[in-house]
Parts: C-alpha cells; sequence; structure tokens
C-alpha cells in the first residue's frame, strides 16, 4: 500500500507488461497509474493524486477526499446487543467498542 495526502494506492505486478500498476482504493473516483520501477511508480502514484486534486479545482469539481469518517452499518439485532453488551464489559461507548473491534481486525490483517 502506499500513502499520499490521505489517498492509498494499491499496486499490482503485471508480469506479462513488465509494470506495476496501481489504483487508489479509497475514494470513489477512479485515480490510477504505473511506473516500470519502484520510484516511478511512487513518482507516478504522487503526479496522479496531484492531479485529481489540480482538475477538481480547475474544473469546479468538489474534491472527493478520502472518507469522512462516518458510515452506517445495519447488522442483525443479536450482533448490536452482542456489542453492546461487549462495549458496556470494556467500560467504553458503542462507538469506542467498534473502533477498537475493527482496528484489532485490521491490525491483524496489517492495513
Amino acid at each position: 500500500m502506499m500513502n499520499y495526502k490521505g489517498y492509498i494506492g494499491k499496486v499490482e505486478f503485471d508480469d506479462e507488461q513488465h509494470i506495476f500498476t496501481g489504483e487508489v482504493i479509497n475514494t470513489r473516483a477512479v485515480i490510477t497509474f504505473q511506473g516500470s520501477s519502484v520510484s516511478e511508480l511512487e513518482e507516478e502514484f504522487r503526479l496522479s493524486v496531484d492531479d485529481y486534486i489540480e482538475w477538481c479545482e480547475q474544473d469546479g469539481v468538489e474534491l472527493e477526499r478520502p472518507y469522512s469518517g462516518k458510515f452506517n452499518v445495519r447488522i442483525y439485532p443479536q450482533l448490536h446487543q452482542r456489542a453492546v453488551v461487549g462495549a458496556k464489559v470494556l467500560g467504553i461507548s458503542l462507538n469506542a467498542f467498534l473502533i477498537k473491534c475493527l482496528e484489532d481486525e485490521l491490525n491483524l490483517m496489517h492495513i
């Protein structure tokens, strides 16, 4: 994973063309980049993000920021109840409990 100005790039290697290809994964906007070396890939990633920001400013398009930090989640009632109980056991709010659960799981995945 790559990070620049809050935009996260995911990279894959195309073994047929012998290049790295990447895409910004934390926006709905399609922002792609590629390079034949790691340094070229990093530079193209930064240029692609900067180009996106510049394009938005020039065309008067609202810049899509990488996620606001707010989202709605629908879960089944029993899980909701278990989460509330888990939060109370730890003496924290439901929001803090869910943040902890997400962080713990994402840390296991090294994300």
